[in-house]
């Protein structure tokens, strides 16, 4: 049986169409995905993402605990509420999972993990452990995004105490107030907020937020919007088969302090001084069509593959993400139905905060 959010009987209420998403019953969209997309564009959207799972991290060696166990190096994390993006490997510098880590005080810090790799992230965690550092699945806490460029003042007057200390926050922070935890964060590549609490003040904060105007938006929408964003999805753009280095994320990867051994590190740097990393690219398709993952890319250095791909509201045009050779860049070809159609590599993102980012596009 398929889990549900505490926030099921709004969705239904909103007319959600649900589908399956790694064991949980989850809206698609509430009627159209295409409004749900360009309401997070040009307004304001929200996404009940609860399947997603608050980690708190506790303890008095919990920074060299989390120096060991991610890529990305909390030491970067200078002041409370700092945020950073990183990657979980394994020996091997694969991925085991991309996360967000938080840092709330030297001895509390908290991960937000994939729905779908919640229970192997937390083994793999468990299974390393060490004295003094404590693993705690916020399981009893919701998380609600809203996204879009009137999200911030749409939302902070409805977050009682932590509204003010919230409309304040810079971009990759986060407050604790109370019982809610607000992060200036998302998946859009639009402003907004993630916001952590427990369920009875979620299901009030969407009412409300429904009330101050913003629209529910489902899962199809939340990935339109990270295509344009060019942010990697777990399980198609990374996974155990590949390293950050191999997923466009090599700025996640933190080798500046040369004493800090963490998971993964040789693999990697084995991999860079070897110097056959496959590049990870932006796709405009050219032709007519549809992009999809796992469809083969031709280009002068070799064959690639497209690892995202979908129709961009935004854009009115068709784009992906794929692995390709090194060196790679300017006019290839994608294979769709056994024949070729004609593409253009670009740098991601292709849109961000509401504005197109692919020279000579304009809105669709």
């Amino acid at each position: 049986m398929s889990q549900k959010t505490p926030l099921f009987a709004q969705h239904e209420a909103a007319g959600a169409k649900f589908v399956d998403f790694a064991g949980w019953d989850m809206p698609i969209h509430y009627g159209s995905q295409l409004d749900e997309h360009h309401a997070v564009r040009q307004a304001a959207g929200m996404f009940d993402v609860s399947h997603m799972t608050a980690v708190d991290i506790r303890g008095e060696a919990a920074t060299s605990w989390l120096r060991r166990l991610l890529a990305n190096d909390v030491a970067k994390l200078k002041t409370p509420g700092k945020a950073l993006y990183s990657c979980m490997l394994t020996e091997q510098g694969t991925v085991v999972d991309d996360l967000i880590c938080y840092r709330m005080r030297d001895d509390w810090y908290r991960l937000v993990v994939n729905a779908g790799t919640t229970e192997k992230d937390l083994a793999w965690m468990q299974a390393r452990v060490i004295d003094g550092v404590v693993i705690e699945p916020r399981r009893d806490l919701c998380i609600l995004a809203v996204q879009g460029p009137e999200a911030v003042a749409k939302t902070a007057p409805l977050l009682g105490e932590a509204g003010a200390a919230a409309a304040e926050l810079k971009p990759f922070n986060a407050v604790a107030v109370g019982d809610w935890f607000v992060g200036r964060t998302g998946y859009t590549g639009e402003d907004g907020f993630e916001i952590i609490a427990p369920p009875s003040a979620i299901t009030t904060l969407w009412d409300n937020l429904i009330e101050a105007g913003v629209r529910p938006a489902g899962l199809g929408a939340r990935d339109t919007l990270r295509l344009e964003a060019g942010m990697n999805l777990y399980g198609q753009d990374m996974d155990e088969t590949v390293t950050p280095l191999e997923s466009g994320l090599a700025w996640t990867v933190s080798l500046d302090d040369a004493q800090r051994d963490f998971i993964g590190r040789a693999a990697l740097e084995s991999q860079q001084a070897a110097g056959d990393v496959p590049a990870f690219v932006g796709v405009l398709l050219e032709g007519r069509g549809v992009l999809r993952a796992h469809m083969t890319v031709q280009t002068p250095q070799g064959p690639g593959e497209l690892t995202s791909g979908g129709f961009s509201p935004t854009m009115g045009r068709s784009i992906g993400l794929a692995r390709v050779p090194a060196g790679t860049s300017g006019a290839i070809e994608v294979e769709m139905r056994g024949k070729p159609v004609p593409a253009r590599v670009v740098n991601p993102p292709f849109v961000r905060n509401g504005q197109i980012r692919v020279p000579g596009l304009q809105p669709a």
